[in-house]
């Protein structure tokens, strides 16, 4: 029985986590640079630089949400990639779609930083993680049922990731409704929902997370 160009491609695992650290690191980069100092010809005493630097903490502040979610997003990933056995094409179709919308992210972080106070601004934001966080679901129920878990990855660690994914969402979620009465409330709250991700497992009273 011939073999199927399908069944041969994609199945690299190596290949596919090289791909997205490199988008990943690039996403980051290009974050910052998004970070400009005041120009000189405008400051002309020290109040005048502290004026400047506190207009621009709106974009500090959608810098510092960002990288925290390409971290976060990051860390799921290699987890998930870390109980695979190898790949398969569709899975890294699914892959290259959740690095398609992670590429996303500092036109969303831009977007929101330059409109920090308008609900579509945040809501296009909210939507950019919830792309990406369905693309990564996604990824993760066809590596589940179609073979492509380690023999010896266990049950529990797959519900464990599939929890961090719909409790994550469903924060984000509720942190995107929050608009309704200010958008900072919307971003106060989705940075303390990153923080506990990033600090929540040293911490027995974050360990739901």
């Amino acid at each position: 029985m011939p073999t199927h160009y399908n069944q041969l491609a994609g199945r690299n695992l190596d290949r596919l986590s090289g791909l997205s650290d490199g988008v990943f690191a690039f996403a980051m980069t290009v974050l910052v640079l998004d970070l400009r100092p005041p120009a000189a010809a405008a400051i002309h005493s020290e109040a005048a630089l502290w004026q400047a630097l506190v207009a621009l903490s709106p974009r500090l502040i959608t810098w510092l949400m960002s990288m925290l979610t390409l971290g976060i997003f990051w860390i799921g990933q290699q987890t998930h990639h870390d109980r695979l056995a190898h790949s398969d094409r569709a899975y890294s179709w699914l892959q290259m779609t959740f690095l398609i919308t992670v590429t996303l992210v500092p036109f969303s972080t831009a977007l929101l930083a330059e409109f920090i106070e308008y609900r579509i601004a945040l809501l296009i934001y909210w939507l950019n993680i919830l792309l990406i966080g369905l693309t990564l679901l996604a990824s993760t129920y066809r590596a589940r049922h179609f073979g492509l878990l380690r023999k010896d990855a266990s049950p529990e660690g797959g519900r464990a990731l599939l929890r961090r994914i719909y409790i994550g969402q469903a924060l984000y979620a509720f942190g995107a409704a929050l608009c309704v009465f200010s958008t900072y409330w919307s971003i106060g709250f989705i940075v303390a929902v990153q923080l506990n991700y990033a600090i929540g497992p040293r911490f027995r009273p974050f360990t739901w997370l």
